[in-house]
């Protein structure tokens, strides 16, 4: 009878009738302490944020504070759960120790105040335990990856604060996967930018899976978000896995050269083989390969430019061809031919060229429309988002651009050598082509030249 009657107590914080309660039994707190109940008063009372009754029941007994429910949870991982500080503050300064205990779900009280961000009872906690934020979750899981996990930014701006180590900031779960590897799986972009910019966290560190946190990143290429943390891990040196072992490999190469040199006491190999020196460490490989990748971003950025305004040219050359449009019918006749009219048959919005120079604009329509074609063929290609390695793709990207560019070019000759014949400054222009398409020529037979090398190299290596 006296059991049921404080638990109703402890659900309305009456002080009065926990007082009037132990005056008819002194011992009715002693009987949860030997007992074997699902739950305590003072885990009611914590858990409804009742401060007076609590702080009544830590002043008669405070052994319950220590005492656990049917999930191994304490009063104060109830308070913590609900955000009310002045409880908290109340049961860790009669049993700090707490701190550490954890419920059937591997949680402390620390933890739980991360998943519910209640960083101002975190930062209580820390205070009067600070090694409690080392302890463990399920699954090898640090707090951090709590914070992670649950996406509370600022519970992981103080903690990494407040502790201050760099093991435990690059602590791996029983995947092997950092905060960083859990931040860019999660897509948290913040977490992400303050991680890699106000830390020491490491992020070519590698996973269970051998997976660094960019190789994560580009698992999926079509997501804004996966974009944006790719640019974010490629500001800093991270790298993918397959780098990693490529720079780790040349690194034990390049040492192992450099220890039989130097037992032959060659100085001046010696000199070449110091680690400052870009080409022969991996630091070299690192800043070329990013050049590569920013190449790569501003010739995309530049094509899709060029692609645009040649494809303009091209619609606007072909809707309104050089020398124009006839503006009126006739059927021919005899008559006396004007500025604005013609005595040979001609149809109102027909091409003037068409009529007067037929295998001219054959030629002239042939050309212009390879390059439409071909500069809407490189927008499709850098929209579309194709998964074909970078070299063949940028590689497939200039030849149909100059494809683009030569026709476009032919399309102008086309046009001046039918219109303007007669014009006085007509051998210039055709001077100034002929050079163009010479420099033209040069580039493209230097490219084929050099991509003819290429091609016998990868043979020669099979």
């Amino acid at each position: 009878m006296e059991i049921r009657r404080i638990y109703e107590a402890a659900v309305e914080g009456s002080v009065i009738s926990l007082l009037n309660l132990l005056q008819e039994d002194a011992l009715v707190l002693d009987r949860f302490v030997v007992g074997c109940y699902s739950e305590t008063p003072l885990h009611i009372a914590s858990m409804l944020g009742h401060l007076d009754f609590v702080q009544e029941i830590l002043n008669r007994k405070p052994e319950l504070a220590g005492e656990l429910d049917f999930r191994q949870s304490s009063p104060l991982h109830l308070a913590t759960a609900k955000g009310y500080l002045e409880i908290v503050k109340k049961l860790v300064s009669i049993n700090p120790e707490m701190c550490f205990a954890r419920d059937i779900d591997g949680r402390s009280p620390l933890h739980i105040a991360v998943v519910k961000g209640h960083v101002n009872i975190l930062r209580e906690l820390v205070r009067v335990r600070p090694h409690a934020a080392r302890v463990l979750m399920d699954q090898g899981e640090t707090i951090l990856h709590g914070c992670v996990r649950y996406n509370r930014l600022e519970a992981m701006e103080f903690l990494v604060a407040a502790i201050g180590d760099h093991e435990f900031l690059n602590s791996k779960d029983d995947d092997g996967n950092t905060i960083l590897h859990m931040a860019v799986l999660y897509k948290q972009v913040e977490v992400i930018k303050f991680l890699i910019t106000s830390t020491t966290i490491e992020v070519n560190a590698l996973n269970a899976c051998g997976f660094t946190s960019l190789d994560i990143s580009m698992l999926k290429k079509r997501d804004f978000k996966d974009w944006e943390i790719r640019e974010l891990l490629r500001h800093t040196i991270a790298m993918n896995s397959k780098d990693i072992r490529l720079t780790t490999t040349f690194d034990l190469g390049t040492t192992e050269i450099a220890r039989t040199l130097k037992s032959q006491e060659n100085p001046q190999i010696n000199v070449l083989l110091q680690p400052d020196q870009d080409t022969y460490t991996g630091s070299g490989i690192i800043l070329r390969k990013r050049h590569n990748l920013e190449w790569s971003e501003k010739m995309r950025s530049a094509l899709m430019v060029v692609a645009s305004l040649i494809a303009t040219m091209a619609f606007q050359a072909g809707v309104n061809p050089p020398g124009g449009l006839w503006q009126d019918t006739s059927h021919g006749g005899g008559g006396v031919a004007t500025s604005s009219t013609s005595s040979k048959p001609h149809t109102a919005g027909y091409s003037i060229f068409a009529d007067h120079h037929p295998s001219s604009y054959s030629v002239f329509l042939a050309c212009n429309t390879i390059g439409f074609v071909a500069s809407l063929s490189i927008i499709v290609m850098l929209i579309s988002g194709l998964q074909i390695r970078r070299g063949v793709y940028m590689w497939i990207l200039m030849v149909v651009m100059w494809v683009a560019i030569l026709s476009m070019g032919l399309t102008y000759h086309v046009s001046i050598i039918s219109l303007a014949s007669s014009s006085k400054c007509y051998n210039l222009a055709m001077n100034v082509q002929f050079l163009w398409f010479s420099l033209f020529a040069v580039f493209v037979v230097s490219h084929l030249m050099s991509l003819t090398a290429k091609i016998k190299n990868f043979f020669e290596n099979l």
